[in-house]
C-alpha cells in the first residue's frame, strides 16, 4: 500500500461546474479512443501508478516543439484530471526543444472550457499566465520555456512528446526515466482560417480526453 491518503488531491479543491462537466462528457467518450492509442496511454498510467505505489510523488514533462499548444494542453489536463479523479499530488510541467510564448488561441481554448486565466503582462513577448480550475486553489503558472529550463525537473520524470518534430528532433531528454510518444496533430495549421477557434477547441477536446483517460487508469495502491 502505498503511503498516500485517497482524497489528498492537488490541493483539495472543488474543480469549477464547467470544468468538471466537460471532464464528464470526456470520460463518456473514452470508447471512442483507438485499441492502439488506448495501449500507448496506459504506459503512462502504469509509470504513474508505480511512482505513486512508491509512496513517491510523480512528476510529467509534456514535451513539443515550441512549448506554445500542445504542451501546455497536456499539462494543464493532466494536473487537472488529478484533481478530477482525487490522485495524489502529481507534478506537472511543459516545455520544447525552444521557447516562444503559450499561444493566445491556446489560452482561448482553455478559457471557453471554463478555466480563469490572468495574464501577468497580455503585450509581453512571452506572458507569464496565471490558472485556476478552482476558486481556493493557488494559480497555476504557465509560459514558455525549453524543457530543461526552472522550475521543470532535471531527473526522475516521464517525458511525453506530443508533436512529431519534438519526438524525432529530441531523441534524448536528459534526467528522464519515461520517454513516450503521444503525439496530436497542430491546431496551428488553422491560424487565421474560419475554422480556428474549432479546431483549437477540437484539439483541447482530444488532449482532455486522453490525459483523463491515463488518470483514471492509474492505480495508487498495489493490490496483487
Amino acid at each position: 500500500m502505498n503511503n498516500f491518503k485517497k482524497n489528498k488531491t492537488v490541493e483539495n479543491t472543488q474543480i469549477f461546474d464547467s470544468i468538471s462537466t466537460f471532464c464528464k462528457a470526456r470520460e463518456a467518450e473514452f470508447d471512442t479512443i483507438s485499441a492502439e492509442r488506448q495501449t500507448q496511454l496506459r504506459v503512462l498510467s502504469d509509470y504513474l501508478s508505480k511512482k505513486y505505489q512508491a509512496g513517491t510523488t510523480p512528476k510529467v514533462i509534456v514535451i513539443c516543439t515550441h512549448n506554445s499548444r500542445r504542451s501546455h494542453l497536456g499539462q494543464l489536463w493532466l494536473a487537472v484530471g488529478a484533481a478530477y479523479f482525487e490522485l495524489p499530488k502529481l507534478e506537472t510541467y511543459s516545455g520544447g526543444t525552444e521557447a516562444t510564448a503559450f499561444n493566445p488561441r491556446a489560452v482561448a481554448a482553455l478559457k471557453r472550457v471554463g478555466f480563469d486565466i490572468q495574464a501577468d503582462d497580455a503585450a509581453a513577448t512571452n506572458p507569464r499566465y496565471a490558472i485556476k480550475w478552482s476558486a481556493e486553489m493557488s494559480p497555476y503558472i504557465a509560459f514558455s520555456k525549453k524543457y530543461e529550463t526552472v522550475p521543470n525537473p532535471t531527473a526522475d520524470f516521464a517525458a511525453v512528446m506530443v508533436c512529431t518534430d519534438a519526438d524525432a528532433n529530441c531523441p534524448i531528454v536528459f534526467g528522464m526515466d519515461l520517454r513516450l510518444a503521444l503525439p496530436f496533430d497542430d491546431p496551428k495549421a488553422f491560424d487565421g482560417t474560419d475554422l480556428e477557434a474549432a479546431k483549437y477547441d477540437e484539439r483541447c477536446l482530444q488532449i482532455g480526453r486522453e490525459m483523463l483517460y491515463v488518470l483514471s487508469n492509474v492505480k495508487t495502491e498495489n493490490n496483487e
